[in-house]
This record gives C-alpha cells, structure tokens and sequence, in this order.
C-alpha cells in the first residue's frame, strides 16, 4: 500500500476498508485461512514523528476440522492490529517503510495465526469419536457395544451366572475354586 501522501506530515489520518485475498495459507495443521480466502480490513494509518501508526480490525474465517470429531468446521476471525512502521530500518522497530509503500500482510498473517486454536473443536460439549469403529458420538449419544471377554478370563465365564446364597450374581472365593476343580476333572 502506498503510503507517500501520509509519510513525514505529523498528525495526518487515513482510513481504508480493504479487502485481502490471502495468497497462501494462513494457519495451522487442524485449521487455517485457506489459499484464496478473503480478509476484510478496517485499516486507519496516523502519521507519528518516528513513522506510521497502523490500527486494524481484521476479519475473516478460517477453515479446519474438529480435533476431537474430525468434522469440517468454519471459525470467524476477528483481531485488532496496532502495529509502528518505522520511517527507517533500525533496530528497534520490528517494521518499516520500504519505497514509501506499508506492507500490511505479515503483519496481518502473524496476527490471524496466533489468534487461532492449536485444538480446534467444533462445539464446547463435542465427546469426539468412539475408540472403537469410529462414531460421532454426538450423532449417537446411546452408543455403547458389548464388553469382549478377554480370552485369557474366557474359562471363568461359566460362572457369570451363578448366584450365592443371598442372591447375589456374583461368585465368592469357594465358587471360583470350586469350578476351578471342576474345570481340572474334566481336563484329565
């Protein structure tokens, strides 16, 4: 942006409404501003001793997948950038003013990445997927599947419906042992 009219004249503004088309991807590996996408700017420019003060409202959306649920999902985007282009290269400001033009984009870039979440999810409440066949538990809340027996119990099985004398399903010490034998005689 050529900023030569505003440059060395203290005091003077400018405002600009831009609109960016983003020349490659902004973002993470989950979510991003794709290639392509567009980025609206409220851009005002005030003309200071040491260079141009630039304040920005940046708005746009980003593009990723849930990292819980895999999903697509769409994020708005909204940052505020204040940010001094030196008038000079020095030191002690990170940008500045090359051939009378501001170049806005890394500046806008750093910013809208930062802003975004390293885990993106698509709701606060998202179970993810189940462990096992990979459901959207959100779309099936009542999932459930049955509980595998672990081959190396398997043998014990037998005893899952034995009661004792108050009724309870579960075995005590002597039925175990007890079917253990059983299990030995018939094993000879």
């Amino acid at each position: 942006m050529a900023v030569d009219d505003l440059m060395y004249r203290p005091g003077e503004m400018r405002e600009y409404h831009l609109e960016i088309i983003t020349p490659e991807r902004f973002g993470n590996a989950m979510i991003g501003v794709p290639a392509g996408g567009a980025v609206q700017v409220d851009l005002r420019l005030e003309a200071l001793h040491d260079g141009l003060l630039a304040s920005a409202d940046v708005d746009t959306t980003a593009v990723g997948e849930c990292g819980r649920c895999l999903i697509e999902m769409e994020l708005p985007v909204q940052v505020e950038i204040r940010e001094l282009f030196a008038y000079a290269e020095t030191e002690a400001f990170e940008y500045a003013i090359r051939n009378d033009t501001l170049d806005l984009e890394p500046v806008i870039r750093d910013a809208v990445v930062l802003s975004l979440p390293f885990q993106p999810i698509c709701q606060e409440d998202c179970l993810g997927l189940c462990p096992q066949c990979g459901v959207r538990l959100l779309d099936d809340p009542g999932h459930k599947h049955e509980v595998e027996v672990d081959p190396r119990w398997a043998a014990l099985s037998p005893l899952a419906g034995m009661t004792d004398t108050t009724g309870s399903s579960a075995p005590d010490a002597h039925d175990v042992a007890e079917a253990a034998d059983v299990e030995r005689e018939r094993d000879k």
